[in-house]
């Protein structure tokens, strides 16, 4: 008997949400950091989320009242194959609406301020 699309389905949605909760133990310094100032309504009174599966991804942040998206990336982002994967991830997400921010390891932990201003503007 093979298994039939919904169930299909519903096996990768456990798949990602196990993944995504795989990810929040193995969080990045940098995604820590980040977490730490927004989590808890902190940044302008915005509830986000961190690794949330949105379709077939996995988003690092996400705002989903705001439809909000922070990505960050580690210098292994700047390869070519990961950079077209980001792109389309990023185009997928924007064809529903979402607005995509994505931010370097390094730009986090050496510019906090200026990430999260960024964040504020994009916030509106």
């Amino acid at each position: 008997m093979t298994e039939g699309h919904t169930g299909l389905a519903m096996r990768k949605n456990r798949d990602l949400a196990n993944l995504a909760r795989e990810l929040r133990h193995k969080q990045t310094d940098a995604e820590r950091a980040l977490w730490a100032r927004v989590r808890n309504r902190q940044l302008e009174g915005v509830k986000f989320r961190r690794q949330q599966p949105i379709g077939p991804y996995i988003v690092d942040f996400v705002s989903l009242d705001r439809k909000l998206v922070i990505e960050i990336d580690g210098g292994h982002h700047s390869e070519e194959e990961l950079r077209e994967s980001d792109q389309k991830k990023s185009a997928w997400l924007e064809e529903r609406g979402y607005e995509v921010l994505r931010f370097w390891n390094n730009e986090v932990m050496r510019n906090m301020e200026g990430v999260l201003e960024k964040m504020r503007e994009a916030l509106g």
